[in-house]
């Protein structure tokens, strides 16, 4: 009679797997906005709690309603060796290390000669400064990606600090962009509109404007932050930070979600700040000015800023737009290397922002040169107490030069 009972008990659970519908949910590797498609399912295994089988002690009590379940990820062989190779845990973070190493200290050498050398606090210096602070920012949540893509791109710090890490690297990223427009925007309200634009080029609508795009760019990204992106991988032993999330939750929200993010905050902000550079770029032209060399230099300076504009963000989002338009028929594991290393190049923005916009700036030239000046001249006093009166000629001279190269770098 037990034999019977516990055969009858197999044919149930067997003729109730039977009847499940086959499970086609798939996972994809994901690095920042891009994913990339993988082939394999997730697995179900349904482990039931049976007894000993000895007649010693009471039997449990078998339920075959509730099953414990137990879901486990598995990726393509392909998004496998995306993931341990070189590109991910070699070529990406020595690019992070090399704009780390560059960027943090040029950033925090502009914000600090912006807060505290230069006077008045125009608008185009409101919106520098908190430029300066969006790169800052960016920079110094970079060793927490170098640590984990060194590491085999498995994340130990924990799901909260990969929300976290991951939401501030995308809201300062985008906070950039959003800053680089409003910069755009000023600069072709001051050049077309020097006489018009005064009444909203004060230094309250700039702080006003800051503001709104922090909040803007915090709104955006707390989606990453309240979501999560950890997930680990058994056969390859790591756990990842937004490399790797659930197709379900893909289709269900983050299909409609990054289309929009990167709409949003790159290819508005690219249309605005095309339309503003390419009208400032003609009125240079137009202008009749005296100095050719100056009105040269700014014409260069609009037309670099611009293209690197474009040359860094571009290709990231023109990918992960592009990816989400074919999402519905084909899917393709090595754009995701694609997207990492375009988001690689769109940190090197980092490094140039402060050549650009901080230390091209003719205030902030004039700061410096005012430095280098005065302490040329301090030198100069020291040296002519022992030195005799063809000495002291001979550094009058070099004085009168060096003020004379200065005027005409401040033309």
């Amino acid at each position: 009679m037990l034999r019977i009972m516990v055969l009858m008990g197999l044919l149930a659970v067997e003729g109730s797997a039977a009847a499940l519908p086959k499970n086609e949910s798939y996972i994809r590797t994901f690095s920042g906005f891009f994913l990339t498609v993988t082939d394999e399912p997730i697995d179900f295994l349904d482990v039931q709690e049976e007894g000993s089988g000895s007649g010693s002690g009471p039997k449990p009590k078998k339920d075959h309603h509730h099953h414990v379940t137990k879901k486990t990820y598995h990726i393509s062989p392909e998004a496998s060796s995306l993931l341990t190779g070189r590109v991910l845990t070699a070529v990406i973070p020595t690019i992070y290390i090399i704009v780390f190493i560059i960027s943090a200290p040029l950033n925090l050498l502009a914000l600090v000669m912006f807060v505290r050398k230069v006077r008045p606090k125009k608008p185009a210096v409101i919106y520098m400064i908190n430029l300066a602070c969006a790169d800052l920012l960016f920079v110094l949540v970079l060793p927490f990606r170098i640590a984990y893509h060194y590491n085999g791109n498995n994340w130990i710090y924990g799901a909260g600090m990969c929300r976290f890490v991951t939401a501030a690297f995308y809201c300062n990223m985008y906070c950039s962009v959003l800053l680089m427009m409003c910069i755009s925007v000023d600069r072709f309200m001051a050049v077309v509109y020097p006489m018009d634009s005064l009444t909203w080029r004060s230094p309250q609508t700039a702080s006003v404007v800051c503001v709104a795009m922090w909040l803007l760019s915090i709104g955006g990204v707390t989606p990453l932050l309240i979501s999560n992106q950890t997930i680990h991988l058994p056969d390859l032993g790591i756990t990842t930070c937004h490399d790797v999330l659930d197709l379900h939750h893909l289709r269900e929200y983050y299909l409609y979600f990054f289309p929009i993010i990167s709409s949003l905050f790159f290819f508005i902000p690219l249309i605005f700040s095309t339309v503003c550079y390419v009208r400032i770029i003609q009125a240079l032209c137009a202008a009749n000015v005296e100095n050719r060399a100056k009105k040269t230099r700014a014409v260069f300076m609009a037309v670099t800023v611009f293209s690197v504009f474009v040359i860094c963000f571009a290709p990231t989002n023109i990918i992960l737009l592009s990816h989400y338009v074919q999402f519905a028929h084909k899917h393709n594991d090595a754009s995701y290397a694609a997207y990492l290393v375009s988001t690689c190049i769109g940190s090197v923005s980092c490094c140039l922002d402060p050549l650009m916009y901080y230390f091209g700036s003719s205030q902030c030239q004039k700061q410096v040169l005012a430095f280098l000046k005065c302490q040329g001249a301090s030198g100069v006093e020291r040296s002519a107490q022992f030195t005799s009166t063809t000495r002291s000629s001979k550094l009058e001279t070099f004085k009168s030069s060096v003020s004379n190269q200065y005027r005409k770098l401040m033309v």
